[in-house]
């Protein structure tokens, strides 16, 4: 019996498990407030409180027999959180652990104008943010080649799915259409990065990095724009970037501009997405196919 535990039962982690077998598998992770707690426990998931700042009680037994770990949780500007607080948990669980997994950004690419960009790519992040996954990254590679231990890293785009994506946005009132020339983003749909994590759960390469992003980098008011199509409807107004009044975390994703290639997780884990670009992924939420 396999056992996969999450640092962060977030979006991505809740499609990790619905995409592995539960005969095959029991899973476990932390939760931010008691109360999400509960919740994971009525889902079939053993959960345990960590909110990053303060050690996780239980941490031996929680983290006891785990084969797979995934870390979802963001860093601070002093690096990871799991390894400042669990670093011997984790080391401790030595040969039972087949695979480590630290969910980064293609933010630490930082900004190339438009052009493509894959993993051989060298870091380069213009962001807080950015600058502090490439600590936290950093500090999971060295982790692994002191311990031995299985690290993985995946650096992702905005991830959308059920619930998440331009057509609740749009439904909610909540969707704009900010124009920047030029600018496009890569984005990947919830299940096919859950299939990816799965992919490379199967065929461990320790210390690989993956972008684990869609086919096709889009201006994302061409995503709102097909989104509306779906649904009948007119898109938002278009609003220059300029003229925009965004929050300062929002309007920080429009500072990079580049187009990232997803060639390694196909010929080296053998994913097939299912939604390649956002066309079929919106396509895919608004029929119910997914």
């Amino acid at each position: 019996m396999n056992r996969l535990f999450c640092f962060g039962l977030g979006f991505t982690s809740k499609a990790l498990i619905r995409q592995l077998e539960p005969a095959r598998w029991q899973f476990a992770g932390s939760c931010r407030t008691p109360a999400s707690a509960i919740s994971a426990a009525g889902a079939g998931i053993d959960p345990y409180v960590f909110n990053g700042e303060i050690p996780m009680e239980d941490a031996r037994e929680a983290l006891d027999k785990t084969t797979h770990l995934l870390i979802s949780i963001p860093p601070d500007e002093n690096g990871d959180r799991v390894l400042r607080h669990h670093m011997a948990h984790v080391a401790v669980q030595g040969q039972s652990l087949k695979w480590i997994g630290y969910l980064s950004t293609i933010g630490v690419y930082g900004d190339h104008g438009g052009g493509w960009i894959d993993e051989d790519t060298p870091v380069n992040p213009v962001s807080a943010r950015g600058e502090a996954r490439v600590v936290a990254e950093n500090q999971w590679l060295e982790f692994g080649v002191k311990t031995g231990l299985p690290v993985h890293i995946f650096r992702l785009p905005g991830i959308y799915g059920p619930g998440r994506n331009a057509l609740q946005s749009l439904k909610k009132g909540k969707a704009r259409c900010i124009i920047k020339q030029n600018q496009v983003f890569n984005r990947i749909y919830v299940d096919d990065l859950a299939r990816v994590l799965e992919a490379s759960m199967q065929r461990p390469h320790p210390g690989r990095i993956y972008n684990v992003v869609d086919d096709e980098p889009a201006p994302p008011q061409d995503v709102t724009a097909f989104a509306a199509r779906l649904m009948g409807i007119e898109p938002p107004p278009p609003v220059l970037l300029e003229e925009a009044d965004l929050a300062p975390m929002a309007r920080s994703f429009y500072e990079e501009c580049k187009r990232v290639r997803n060639q390694r997780i196909k010929n080296e884990l053998g994913v097939t997405l299912a939604c390649p670009d956002y066309r079929a992924g919106i396509q895919a939420l608004y029929t119910g196919s997914m």
